[in-house]
């Protein structure tokens, strides 16, 4: 199949675009910039910001299948913009309307990478600005699905991974705050904790979805549950300094309260129930040492 990956350069997309193309499929990369990625500098690219409806009918033309995984979080906020138009504008808006192009365009099967928020702490939906428009944008895109365009989606828990090349700057931070590189920051961790899952998991996830996905279906995707605490000691034992770290519920550094929509202290706790995907789990350990040793 031809596949195109909407924000094939960044970490989740990067490692679909491997795996689509090491399972056999034409893949594509459109994102606002080329990869930078030595691993990605062979794939077909296309230019292209989804929030700024650049998207002709051509571009999307030709391809059999897509995986969206580009939507906007607090990192890609302008100067001068409300946080609650942004999102609505960015995520809301923009997502579904670039599905409805790619219905229009002939393409048959389409997964959207969305966030776990939604279905985790619905409650959030109406008094959070992201967790609203991206429970918008999962029902807005899977609102489109019909007997010509499958649509799912795969809303994932926090998400981490490591490519040579790829700069994924918060693992980064991670990585050296167990090294004791990170002057200043105390040496704890914060109360309560969250799913994780990679993104080699994810990406399997990806390519299950594609083959095998229910059109319409909302898929709540995981791995393993962690305390934070246990999760920060991972990167602490693959750096070569373990430690019994003490549990805070002050706002950690590593984790600002503006990255948690849970709330501060929460704990997100589940067990996925996605074995029509077909992908892998407890790799998450494993994928902490492949991000210490790239930084040691």
């Amino acid at each position: 199949m031809k596949v195109l990956v909407v924000g094939g350069s960044g970490m989740t997309g990067a490692h679909a675009t491997l795996l689509l193309r090491d399972a056999g499929h034409a893949v594509s990369i459109m994102s606002r910039s080329k990869p930078v990625t030595p691993c990605l500098a062979d794939f077909p690219f296309i230019a292209c910001d989804y929030i700024e409806d650049d998207i002709t009918p051509s571009i999307l033309q030709g391809f059999d299948w897509l995986v969206f995984a580009a939507g906007a979080d607090i990192r890609r906020l302008p100067a001068g913009e409300s946080i609650e138009s942004f999102f609505h504008r960015a995520n809301s808006i923009a997502i579904p309307r670039f599905f409805a192009a790619a219905r229009r365009a002939g393409v048959s099967r389409a997964v959207y990478i969305g966030s776990y928020y939604p279905q985790v702490v619905p409650e959030k939906i109406d008094s959070d600005s992201y967790v609203r428009s991206r429970h918008l944008a999962d029902e807005g895109v899977r609102a489109l699905s019909n007997e010509s365009f499958c649509v799912c989606s795969l809303n994932a828990p926090f998400i981490l991974g490591h490519l040579p090349g790829l700069e994924v700057g918060y693992l980064r931070a991670l990585a050296n705050y167990a090294f004791g590189r990170l002057e200043g920051i105390p040496i704890v961790a914060p109360t309560g904790g969250v799913n994780h899952i990679t993104a080699n998991s994810m990406a399997e996830a990806i390519l299950g979805a594609l083959e095998n996905g229910r059109c319409g279906k909302a898929y709540l995707v995981g791995d393993e549950n962690l305390s934070w605490k246990a999760y920060l000691e991972m990167y602490f034992d693959c750096a070569g300094n373990p430690q019994d770290l003490e549990v805070t519920e002050q706002e950690h550094p590593m984790f600002p309260d503006s990255m948690l929509y849970a709330g501060r202290n929460a704990t997100i706790s589940y067990e996925p129930d996605n074995a029509e995907l077909g992908y892998s789990r407890n790799r998450v350990k494993a994928t902490i040492a492949q991000i210490v040793e790239a930084c040691r």
